[in-house]
């Protein structure tokens, strides 16, 4: 009894010294918690758990398990730089990039998550906001902007989720297991895959050089798509991409 008694007490002092109860608390703690475990680990009963707090308690400060996926997914985005002004077109969507994949990289469970909320926090639409702003300020009409915003992200996360799911974690784990796989393989019956798998082994590997290489082809492939509808237009003819005639939308209003 008395050992009861001083286990119920001890519990009670952390929660007095623990911070107070608030939605930006849950919200970290979710990430932790999706960080250390998978999203697939993430439930109500679990988040108050690692709050010490029952999990009745949390739905004063958030909705529904809903709710805190979308707020998680909302801080995730706010951790994506957003774009500096000052810098290109190029530039700027080169380092979105690179911080998408920087972010990817610490919550390798947010990329499908992010994509299957239906509706936007207030980071997120300001992320998206400064984005398009970016390109249309750079001349890209409301159908490019949108297309080249899609290109992008999808090469991103196709990247993370690939990178992620690669069995090995280094560019000296992939290097290893590559020269395994030469030993494994006939060179008379699979020459190509011979020769590139010991010019990945000579050459090594650095997965963020790699992810750069493919971003800036991209980039560069967008950059003569933008030249060519600007002298489309210079010309007088009507750009292949652009939305069908009608009011411009608000977001690309001076």
């Amino acid at each position: 009894m008395k050992a009861t008694r001083e286990k119920k007490k001890t519990k009670k002092n952390a929660r007095k010294m623990s911070p107070p109860l608030s939605r930006a608390r849950i919200l970290r703690a979710a990430i932790t918690l999706a960080d250390r475990k998978g999203i697939a680990a993430l439930s109500m009963r679990r988040l108050g758990q690692m709050l010490g707090v029952e999990a009745m308690s949390l739905y004063n400060h958030v909705a529904n398990k809903d709710d805190v996926l979308s707020g998680i997914v909302d801080a995730i985005v706010a951790d994506i730089d957003i774009v500096a002004s000052g810098l290109s077109w190029k530039e700027s969507m080169r380092r979105r990039g690179i911080s998408m994949r920087d972010v990817f990289a610490r919550h390798p469970w947010a990329v499908g998550l992010l994509e299957s909320r239906r509706s936007l926090g207030p980071a997120a639409l300001r992320y998206c906001n400064s984005v398009l702003g970016v390109l249309h300020r750079a001349g890209f009409s409301p159908m490019m902007a949108m297309r080249t915003f899609s290109v992008l992200d999808s090469f991103a996360y196709g990247y993370c989720i690939q990178e992620k799911s690669l069995p090995s974690r280094s560019a000296a784990e992939a290097i290893e297991a590559t020269e395994r796989l030469l030993g494994q393989i006939p060179e008379r019956d699979y020459p190509y895959v011979v020769q590139i798998a010991a010019e990945f082994v000579q050459s090594g590997f650095d997965f963020a050089k790699e992810f750069e290489l493919g971003l800036d082809l991209l980039l560069e492939a967008l950059e003569t798509w933008r030249v060519a509808d600007e002298e489309l237009l210079a010309h007088g003819t009507p750009s292949p991409r652009e939305f069908p005639e009608g009011p411009v939308p608000p977001t690309f209003r001076e």
